[in-house]
């Protein structure tokens, strides 16, 4: 299998509102940056939607590292959330609908074609993927408000 390093990261202009997300794909000295946004969605989303579409791009199964600085995202894999959540029949043990559901479940299904390793990451600091991530989902924010 490939080995890419993936970094994700999502934005929103009020939560909720306008939101953007971005992604930075590495594998061996090949870079793909790719970015989108949502007119009306929360910060959640997007961090979410960031990881869906980095692994929607992989055209093959790849071994893939993927770096967030969403403990959200992270612990939702890490912390088995994601499996407590299923067998809950997707509620949260307050016996609420698990936000997100949609989401959730679309990036279950792409972890079953990839081997992820979920990395979490200081946001805002000196990791330079990390922080072009930010950009990118800014500048989707930017190009949707225009």
């Amino acid at each position: 299998m490939k080995q890419v390093t993936i970094y994700t990261d999502g934005a929103c202009s009020g939560n909720p509102g306008p939101g953007g997300w971005g992604a930075v794909l590495i594998y061996g000295d090949k870079r793909k940056e790719i970015s989108g946004g949502e007119p009306r969605t929360t910060n959640q989303r997007m961090e979410i939607t960031a990881a869906i579409e980095a692994l929607k791009a992989l055209k093959e199964p790849c071994q893939v590292r993927l770096h967030s600085d969403s403990a959200y995202l992270i612990n939702a894999f890490r912390q088995r959330w994601l499996d407590r959540w299923q067998r809950n029949g997707w509620q949260t043990i307050n016996k609420k609908p698990v936000e997100n559901q949609d989401l959730w479940q679309e990036l279950l299904q792409l972890t079953t074609c990839h081997r992820v390793e979920w990395v979490k990451v200081r946001g805002h600091s000196d990791n330079a993927e990390n922080n072009r991530c930010d950009e990118l989902a800014r500048a989707a924010i930017t190009r949707l408000q225009r």
